[in-house]
């Protein structure tokens, strides 16, 4: 078993907060993480369980009533026992009432928005990271924002690094040795979710869309995403394939990358990119394989984009600091594919690449950030397939992806 680098902060927070969510996409490990931390002291209620579910869903204020404390598993599947908590958490505020988990995010639900807020603490547990597989808690992102060399103990180049990133995070991928057994255990994850959880969450009048919209998405990660050239392949509307869309997103499969922007320029794109938030997962609904990628090697480079912002996500999460996500891109197609922001306003973007080689022109787009932050720029990075750290210049960096988790 791996050692999830949240559980001090969920810890944390059940010891000063009445209610504490851990949210992420299916199979990423909330149920151990979350049964470990209960251990035999607080109850256990899982809403996968057909008959517990049952029971919540025909009384959820009578379910909660007579708990003192416990663990609610899936609890998206039931959101009226979101109400019932409020209730009983209102009534005792006692910290650590209910630790809950869930694979839907539960802010995006209209009817349980404002339920909780100030009551709950929300923690994101995605796959695992490399961090956490290699049992090293990383300094990354306090070392970038301090405009720092990244760490770089053991570099992860070449072949070695297209298999982590075709393999992706969820466990259960990992005891898989073959690939095309770790190819099917997504595809199956990918069906599985669309026919179990979707309407779970949403009400969606076209679910034989869903498989295919989830494939056409694949082909559009690591770019700018426009959704109405998505829908016109389905034969949906611009709101409808928004919606649609949103449901995986919700389901932590994808995210909407927001773009950057400051009032000092008037020339930014202002579309968002599209990721998805497992490379293994994304590489398995473009049917991509190691052989593909030694015939075809442009297919890596939306896969290791989409597999560096996934880390970086993973990365935040177990920090004590906050940051806001954005990509940054201008209309002389000056790019930098991540732009990390934190609470003090300093800014580090990071470009990413497939290649082993870096030039100046790759520090193109982050330049153009840099003059547009001004004095908030700290630190400018190519990550990309090498195993050196190189300097371009004050505040410009090339590095090997590995330094993620070095």
């Amino acid at each position: 078993m791996y050692s999830r680098f949240v559980e001090q902060r969920v810890r944390e927070s059940l010891a000063d907060t009445r209610v504490v969510l851990i949210c992420g996409p299916r199979q990423s490990g909330k149920t151990t993480l979350a049964r470990q931390i209960a251990a035999d002291k607080i109850p256990y209620f899982t809403f996968d369980d057909p008959a517990t579910l049952k029971s919540a869903t025909d009384d959820p204020i009578g379910f909660v009533r007579l708990l003192d404390r416990a663990v609610i598993d899936e609890v998206h599947r039931v959101p009226e026992v979101i109400l019932a908590i409020k209730l009983s958490v209102d009534s005792d505020t006692g910290a650590g009432r209910f630790l809950l988990t869930g694979s839907a995010n539960l802010l995006k639900l209209s009817s349980l928005a404002d339920s909780l807020t100030g009551r709950m603490g929300i923690i994101r547990l995605l796959p695992l990271s490399q961090a956490e597989l290699h049992g090293n808690r990383p300094s990354f992102l306090e070392r970038a924002f301090a405009g720092e060399l990244p760490n770089s103990v053991s570099p992860v180049i070449g072949q070695d690094l297209t298999e982590i990133v075709l393999t992706g995070g969820y466990p259960e991928v990992l005891n898989r040795s073959k690939w095309h057994r770790r190819h099917s255990w997504h595809l199956d994850y990918i069906e599985t979710t669309i026919q179990r959880d979707v309407s779970d969450i949403a009400k969606i009048e076209k679910m034989n869309v869903m498989p295919k919209l989830i494939r056409i998405l694949a082909e559009h990660s690591g770019q700018l995403i426009n959704y109405s050239n998505v829908g016109d392949s389905l034969d949906l509307s611009h709101v409808t394939t928004q919606k649609y869309a949103g449901v995986f997103e919700n389901l932590f499969l994808i995210h909407n990358l927001q773009p950057w922007y400051t009032n000092k320029l008037k020339r930014l794109i202002k579309t968002p990119k599209l990721h998805f938030l497992d490379s293994g997962l994304l590489a398995a609904l473009k049917d991509i394989s190691p052989e593909n990628l030694i015939l075809e090697r442009r297919l890596f480079g939306p896969l290791l984009e989409s597999f560096v912002f996934g880390e970086i996500l993973k990365l935040a999460s177990w920090s004590e600091d906050r940051f806001i996500f954005s990509h940054y891109r201008d209309k002389e197609q000056n790019e930098v594919d991540i732009v990390m922001e934190d609470r003090r306003g300093r800014i580090v973007g990071i470009e990413v690449k497939a290649s082993a080689t870096v030039s100046r022109k790759d520090f193109s787009g982050l330049r153009k950030l840099a003059a547009a932050s001004g004095s908030k720029f700290v630190l400018g990075l190519v990550l990309h397939d090498h195993d050196k750290i190189l300097p371009f210049g004050d505040k410009f960096i090339a590095a090997p992806i590995s330094t993620l988790w070095s």
